[in-house]
């Protein structure tokens, strides 16, 4: 060994060796890529060959013995590039973006989050690095001091080169198009690997970031064409029903469908919910096949979606990399055309995803974050305030709005990891040694318990009976990460099938003088919330862009497509690029129809992020009386620092606008 590692050159194949097989083994045990032949297979294994490389052979070209410093320097970056990845990934299932490293700020709110998804094996994704600064510190005394001849680092590069070249073609020959149309990361990864995934990613970045400074006015003609074609027709019946009522709006923070009418233990864990779905006495009418679209923005992908129509980005959340944009929002619209106040209601504060800025594009009159509540140690966990005394302290600022409102309110505490005060706890933990899963159930029903408390102050306060009210959730709560336990919750295996039909989210509705229709099973996301909502409110639609289509119209579109490219209808889903039936589950030939509805979801994706990217909403105008949202007129946050009081009935104050009058 000692004989070996006198040389340089030694060593470097050393440290090329060790981040190969550290690569590949993450890549086995980490990451869920899906490998469905021997071609991907070979490949996982081969591509982190050329990033080693290409990436360690740079170091050759140092001086001296600065080389060994050099490799273990770039050994380490990449090191913690992958193992970034690893944590992201158990949480995400996905894998981190430049976008997403601009959102930093919101790292710190994470706190527990984070720790739960650390591991104390991780420790075993260290050893290459830890080895190769022994294995320096022992034999580089050694080593000559002179420079690598030029020619040896330069034909490193070349065969590293190389080995890209036929790692590609490769990968094109059993993914066409590879590199031109595909919104998933995971296809990326899992052909050429996390390293050039992540030069990948800068280069879409780059080239995204100049569409905005390239876009003119005829870029918009396509998307509006596109969006116009797509248009359904109100539904006569309810088409302004619900004019001029208040709109309360519930976000269910990671709820999804499978815990409705759900049983734990012997036990309904959301019995105040399954009352809303299964009472038709209680006016509710839900929509049980209805997914979340959202990707790595998650929640704030959800408020983008629900408020605008619009889909969120394939990379970051637009929230924080478009959050300048022009918006023509369901806020804004409400307000300009039926004088409507808007709120939004939170137990975070203001800055985190960006929101205290994008809600200005949105035309939002009014932020309460956290600075409005009591946020004292007992009354928050996790990311902020306790659903229940969230919804109790939310309702004198509810009665504050003049009327008619759109309230936006948004739940906390049923969010990863899952974590609620052993006191407040009123069904036992799930048993499948998950933690995440075991805890889920748990969260569920004390949001479950916070709602019904809320419904009764709503009543209380009068703002019940004639109020628009409707809750969604707005993504995932357990990922395929969790397939083994999730088999236990589901009692069947979770195939890619099973995993996207789990990514259904309850869309329940209230509507002022409708009777409920039961249980609908139209297909839809939550895409099709705001044009469904424009229709009820007696706004003709086809005038604004909007990727969705009514719910309630006859005319719904009832294709639903995801982020990454994949699509679910009525008769089949598309996961990954196969196609199944929705009855059995078995895979199926595509018919011709099937791959013209492919490419119609795709180019929809790509029309919406060529909206975002080039921020075109800007030259486009839904008709005369439209104002465009000037965002210097708002401003959020409790300057007082004192939490929010109700006003004495003899001291009327305006509190529509604090923006304004704070």
């Amino acid at each position: 060994m000692k004989k070996i590692l006198t040389s340089k050159m030694s060593f470097f194949f050393v440290a090329v060796l060790l981040l190969w097989l550290k690569t590949y083994l993450i890549y086995t045990t980490e990451f869920n890529l899906d490998i469905k032949n021997e071609i991907q297979e070979f490949l996982l294994f081969f591509n982190p060959l050329s990033s080693a490389l290409i990436f360690l052979g740079i170091a050759l070209f140092a001086k001296g013995k600065r080389v060994g410093f050099w490799i273990i320097l770039i050994d380490a970056l990449m090191s913690l590039l992958i193992y970034a990845n690893v944590v992201f990934y158990r949480f995400n299932n996905d894998y981190i973006t430049l976008p997403t490293l601009t959102q930093t700020d919101n790292f710190g709110s994470l706190g527990s989050s984070i720790a739960s998804l650390v591991q104390w094996t991780d420790i075993v994704y260290a050893l290459d690095v830890v080895i190769l600064i022994a294995l320096f510190i022992w034999f580089h005394k050694g080593w000559s001091t002179d420079r690598i001849s030029r020619r040896k680092p330069i034909l490193i590069l070349i065969i590293g080169l190389i080995a890209f070249s036929f790692n590609l073609s490769l990968a094109e020959s059993d993914r066409p198009e590879l590199l031109k149309r595909t919104f998933d990361r995971n296809y990326i990864v899992k052909y050429l690997g996390i390293y050039n995934f992540a030069i990948y990613d800068a280069i879409q970045n780059v080239k995204t970031s100049s569409q905005r400074v390239l876009a003119d006015s005829d870029d918009i003609t396509e998307i509006e064409n596109y969006t116009k074609n797509k248009f359904a027709e109100p539904n006569p019946e309810l088409f302004g029903v619900a004019k001029g009522k208040n709109i309360i709006k519930i976000h269910l923070e990671s709820f999804q469908t499978f815990l409705i009418n759900y049983e734990l233990h012997g036990e309904e864990v959301t019995p105040f919910l399954n009352s809303l779905v299964n009472d038709p006495e209680l006016g509710f009418t839900y929509f049980d096949n209805i997914f979340h679209q959202t990707e790595q923005g998650k929640t704030a992908d959800a408020e983008l979606i629900t408020d605008n129509s619009i889909y969120g980005l394939p990379q970051g959340s637009a929230f924080v990399t478009r959050g300048t944009n022009t918006y023509q929002s369901l806020p804004a619209i409400l307000n300009q055309q039926q004088g409507y106040t808007s709120a939004i209601f939170h137990g975070d504060y203001k800055s985190f995803w960006n929101r205290d800025e994008v809600y200005k594009q949105f035309g939002i009159d009014v932020y309460f974050d956290a600075s409005y509540y009591n946020m004292t140690e007992e009354n928050v966990i996790n990311y902020g305030l306790l659903d229940k005394p969230f919804f109790k302290e939310s309702i004198p600022m509810l009665e504050s709005l003049d009327e008619p409102f759109y309230a936006h309110m948004m739940t906390l505490t049923h969010h990863h990891p899952y974590i609620v005060p052993e006191e407040l706890a009123t069904i036992a933990p799930a048993e499948t040694g998950d933690k995440s899963v075991d805890t889920y159930f748990q969260t569920a029903r004390y949001l479950d318990e916070s709602l019904e408390q809320f419904f009764n102050d709503l009543k209380e306060a009068g703002l019940y009976e004639d109020s628009v009210i409707f809750l969604y959730g707005d993504h995932y709560g357990i990922s395929k990460n969790h397939n083994r336990a999730m088999k236990e919750i589901i009692g069947e295996e979770i195939t890619p099938f099973k995993n996207a039909q789990l990514q259904r989210v309850p869309f329940i509705i209230k509507i002022p003088g409708v009777e409920s229709m039961g249980t609908v099973h139209k297909y839809g996301g939550l895409i099709d919330i705001m044009p469904t909502l424009l229709h009820l409110q007696g706004i003709h639609g086809q005038d604004y862009i909007q990727f969705g289509t009514d719910l309630f119209s006859e005319g719904h579109k009832e294709y639903v497509p995801f982020r990454n490219g994949d699509y679910i209808t009525p008769e089949y889903s598309v996961v990954s690029g196969t196609y199944y039936d929705n009855e059995t589950g078995e895979e199926i030939e595509p018919t011709e129809e099937m791959l013209k509805m492919k490419d119609e979801v795709l180019h929809e994706l790509e029309l919406s992020d060529k909206l975002l990217n080039g921020d075109l909403l800007r030259f486009y105008s839904p008709n005369e009386a439209w104002k465009p949202v000037d965002p210097s007129q708002y401003r959020y946050g409790n300057e007082t620092g004192v939490p929010f009081q109700a006003e004495e009935p003899d001291e009327p104050v305006d509190t529509t606008k604090p923006h304004l009058e704070q």
